[in-house]
């Protein structure tokens, strides 16, 4: 089975919670305790991937610490076309809709491809829409943020992935944001394509995953409460309110 048909078969059940691990946040070892963690509190996948320090060392240990502990399909997020490894299940193959920068576009990815088809690695294609207030994938991917308020300009762009093919879009408020997507725009966003909305950035309470759950967002992603909370009954709370069980 593809990881997009493990998905897209967890998604026929409900929402799905995946949880985001960078690999130059912490040693692989950890990385797979906390996949690990993550997987019992009731996760469905791991998204490796961060911004920068992302190297194919890194994420090669990291993706085997994860497969090993876990046993959850190891998704790369890529943060640049370089860090690539045969140790991951899958690759977003994404494009960052809204960069004035053509290198996050297409330009990285059409130099990428070549080596990723010699590799045999599953990809999956999705569009990339950083919202307000972007943090620093939008500073480092040169994004011309969507305003939390521009729900138009969100809907144009996610029905703008559709009608490229992409399997996925994904609303990103930005690792560490101080507030998450709006559940106004998640909920247009989704009401206006058939494929899977992902939505992240922000999401640090049983609250919030809840309000993107209800909204319509069909893969919920957290990632810097992870990294921060050593409470995993708070952890488990988000991942239930997100999974809505």
């Amino acid at each position: 089975m593809t990881v997009k048909q493990y998905l897209l078969d967890r998604m026929s059940e409900g929402t799905l919670h995946v949880a985001l691990l960078d690999p130059d946040k912490q040693p692989a070892s950890k990385a797979g305790e906390m996949a690990r963690h993550m997987k019992e509190a009731g996760t469905d996948a791991i998204f490796i991937g961060g911004s920068t320090g992302v190297t194919t060392q890194n994420l090669s240990e990291t993706a085997r610490a994860i497969k090993e502990a876990s046993g959850l399909p190891a998704i790369l997020f890529p943060g640049n076309g370089e860090a690539i490894s045969a140790d991951i299940d899958a690759l977003l193959f994404m494009s960052l809709m809204n960069s004035t920068d053509l290198g996050w576009v297409n330009r990285a990815q059409v130099q990428a491809a070549p080596y990723i088809k010699k590799l045999g690695i599953e990809t999956i294609p999705m569009g990339y829409i950083v919202v307000e207030p972007g943090m620093k994938v939008g500073e480092v991917g040169k994004a011309a943020l969507v305003k939390r308020d521009d729900i138009k300009g969100a809907v144009a762009y996610a029905t703008a992935c559709e009608m490229f093919g992409m399997d996925l879009a994904y609303l990103e408020a930005g690792s560490g944001a101080g507030q998450p997507v709006p559940p106004e725009m998640i909920s247009a966003v989704k009401k206006s394509i058939s494929i899977p909305l992902v939505v992240g950035g922000g999401i640090r309470s049983p609250e919030a995953a809840e309000a993107a759950r209800k909204a319509g967002a069909d893969i919920i992603v957290t990632g810097t409460l992870i990294e921060q909370c050593d409470d995993m009954s708070k952890l488990r709370a988000v991942v239930k309110a997100a999974k809505g069980i």
